[in-house]
């Protein structure tokens, strides 16, 4: 199946289901947004709560914060931003339509552009003649910040500017102190976040991988200087354990270590681990040796005293700190990309998707064998209704056949179905079937909890 075959696939599966619409669609929609349905919001959370619970509940030296979109401009002066967030953009000198230059390359078969300097991205696209995709010439390449501008105040001229933020880590730095004042936690800690962050993409594409409105899953681990080494390599694995948690597959993913030039201006050390999207091996999850760049950033800008003092040894320092940062969408997409199956069932060609039991949005359906009968719709509500009391996400399913019902089931990812039939009246017995081969087995209602 050709990449871009597989991607409009999913983006058709995607909407016809309710996982995931265009933004503002009746207006035409806006380039680099996206709406979750109600499956694809279903999916979305099941896939932020099982991180949360898995690196903030279950662990007991990992605290939550949740900081504000909005922050003091000096936040972005000082961690960077301001002058250090940008992108390669190229402009087209006839319709002013705006481009990324290493995606352009990239489409011309040029590799390695993320170790291109600005000047040698200009210089291989005069090199190889490239145009505009309208045909026309293209200016210079120059640095375009990412950052979303607005202003707050009820008067221009005295309004202030402030940004969207572009990253979620920022509003964890600027709380370390009020967590280590509040808490008293001792290192090694970590402050984690779920939030929002905006990017002024000059070209959005790939589908919800490369948005203006993205939604990041973040953890600031503060630790001592000397443990940097083996904090690195345990959030290394960390990240991977939990990405194989809920249901990514092995051979679809690899490590990319960062090279100078790749690495951000306030990483020691990085790598990324790529997964193996429709449009290529791409980054989806990202960890770094962030030092104390953004601490030492912050107090000498502020004036705050940041540092950690060790009670127990009378020391006193900046703490280092290791991120592991993952994109809530770009999660999703790689959990439709790699659960998106096409096999063969009863001499048809059937679509499914392969979801974790632990993130699917319906954990089961339950059907009447036929809705037109009231004596096996009543009975399949009274096991419908004892089901969602200790599974919220099942769905009582009546509608078309029995099995059109299985195949809509089997293409939003439901691992089990339940069908009350007419022996079902006579011995508190139903029909259990799995997903993903298809097989059907008899099982009495009481043991219906545990087996699901």
């Amino acid at each position: 199946m050709k990449e871009n075959d597989t991607m409009e696939k999913i983006v058709s599966l995607a909407k016809r289901r309710g996982f995931i619409y265009q933004g503002s669609e009746i207006y035409g929609g806006l380039a680099g947004t996206w709406d979750y349905g109600p499956l694809g919001v279903e999916l979305k959370n099941n896939i932020t709560q099982n991180w949360w619970d898995t690196f903030v509940k279950k662990k007991e030296d990992i605290f939550g914060v949740d900081s504000s979109i909005l922050m003091n401009s000096k936040v972005w002066e000082a961690s960077g931003h301001v002058d250090g967030f940008h992108d390669p953009m190229i402009e087209d000198v006839k319709n002013h339509k705006r481009y990324r230059a290493d995606h352009i390359l990239e489409e011309n078969g040029v590799e390695n552009t993320d170790d291109m300097s600005v000047e040698e991205m200009d210089a291989k696209i005069k090199e190889l003649g490239l145009k505009s995709p309208s045909g026309n010439e293209f200016g210079s390449v120059q640095q375009f910040n990412m950052m979303l501008k607005t202003e707050l105040g009820a008067v221009e001229s005295t309004a202030s500017t402030v940004y969207l933020r572009p990253e979620t880590a920022q509003g964890i730095f600027t709380n370390y102190k009020n967590v280590l004042d509040s808490i008293h936690p001792k290192l090694p800690f970590g402050i984690a976040q779920i939030g929002k962050a905006f990017r002024n993409e000059i070209t959005p594409r790939d589908f919800i991988f490369r948005v203006r409105e993205l939604e990041q899953m973040e953890i600031q681990f503060f630790i001592h200087p000397d443990d940097q080494e083996s904090a690195y390599e345990n959030w290394k694995k960390n990240a991977w354990d939990w990405l194989t948690s809920i249901g990514l597959e092995e051979k679809d993913m690899k490590w990319h270590d960062h090279t100078e030039k790749e690495r951000a201006h306030y990483a020691s050390v990085a790598t990324d681990i790529n997964f193996n999207f429709p449009h290529g091996s791409k980054e989806l999850h990202g960890i770094h040796n962030r030092t104390d760049f953004d601490l030492s950033a912050h107090a000498k800008k502020s004036g705050a005293n940041l540092e950690y003092f060790n009670q127990e040894t009378g020391e006193k320092f900046i703490p280092y700190v290791i991120e592991s940062s993952v994109g809530v969408g770009r999660t999703v997409l790689a959990v439709l990309s790699g659960a998106y199956t096409e096999d063969e069932m009863d001499g048809e060609t059937r679509v499914y998707l392969k979801l974790s039991p632990n993130i699917a949005p319906v954990k089961v359906a339950v059907f009447p064998l036929l809705k037109n009968k009231p004596e096996l719709v009543a009975k399949a509500r009274e096991v419908f209704d004892e089901i969602k009391k200790v599974i919220p996400n099942a769905m009582f399913d009546d509608n078309g056949n029995i099995g059109k019902r299985y195949r809509r089931q089997d293409e939003i990812g439901t691992p089990k179905c339940v069908t009350i039939d007419f022996d079902t009246l006579e011995d508190d017995t139903v029909t259990v079937r799995d997903r993903d081969s298809g097989k059907q087995e008899r099982v009495k209602i009481e043991e219906l909890k545990s087996l699901i």
